[in-house]
């Protein structure tokens, strides 16, 4: 990653240019058996499509207010990296009555209702799969991202001293997310490029979002990220740090 990396955004788009091909993200889910292995490329084209929904449909600007209402998952990922591409501020586990939009997940729908401005659902179904029945007063988020455009420009620059997360009552900037995000690097196992984190975490703490997102973004490495571990035996979850060649996790 370059010194000069002061957003998220900056951070994904160094590894874009350093390494389009190698994976960024594999996710497990153990309570449907999915699994999915995103690319740099791949994953900052989710990320494009989604911050043009933002921006574009949505009309959401810098300093607007997202309530992020889903759990550890590829497509949370997506929508934090989309969110720092505007500027958006991304409160998690937020109050969906504060907020200016709020994006949630099948079992957060009812707390999501409390906002007022625009609410996307998430499905979490495997490889993004929509609603079979969209819900009353949502966007169908696997319905709006697919016609979305591949390439992404703010109407404005980010400015990195901004708000850009919330996260269990803490509030960070862009640059001081990404200044944690390196020195939470080392401490997790991350030195660099080829090194693969394992973590169970949840995306409602800082570490959960670093462990899970942020440090190894920051440190050139990979993620895997595994959702409801509780329901795999533990040499399923040992199998799978040897297949998939893990040098750290985080649990």
């Amino acid at each position: 990653m370059n010194a000069t990396d002061r957003t998220p955004a900056d951070l994904l788009r160094s590894a874009l240019a350093a390494d389009p091909a190698r994976p960024l993200v594999t996710f497990y889910d153990d309570a449907t058996g999915e699994r999915v292995e995103l690319s740099v490329a791949t994953f900052a084209n989710w990320v494009a499509k989604t911050a043009n929904l933002l921006q574009g449909e949505l009309a959401a600007e810098p300093g607007d207010r997202l309530a992020l209402l889903l759990p550890a998952h590829w497509q949370s990922a997506v929508w934090l990296l989309a969110a720092a591409s505007t500027g958006v501020l991304v409160d998690v586990d937020g109050d969906a009555a504060k907020a200016d939009l709020v994006v949630a997940g099948p079992d957060r729908l009812e707390d999501a209702r409390a906002c007022r401005g625009e609410r996307i659902a998430l499905a979490l179904r495997p490889l993004g799969g929509r609603f079979p029945q969209p819900p009353e007063g949502f966007l169908d988020y696997a319905v709006e991202v697919p016609s979305q455009g591949d390439r992404f420009a703010p109407l404005a620059p980010v400015d990195p001293e901004e708000p850009a997360l919330i996260v269990a009552g803490a509030e960070l900037s862009g640059s001081e997310l990404v200044d944690r995000a390196r020195l939470d690097a080392p401490g997790l196992g991350l030195t660099g490029p080829g090194d693969r984190l394992l973590s169970t975490l949840g995306y409602d703490t800082w570490e959960g979002l670093s462990a899970g997102l942020y440090a190894p973004l920051a440190s050139g490495g990979s993620l895997i990220l595994c959702r409801h571990t509780d329901q795999a035996a533990e040499n399923v979850l040992q199998d799978r740090i040897d297949s998939e060649r893990v040098t750290a996790t985080a649990r």
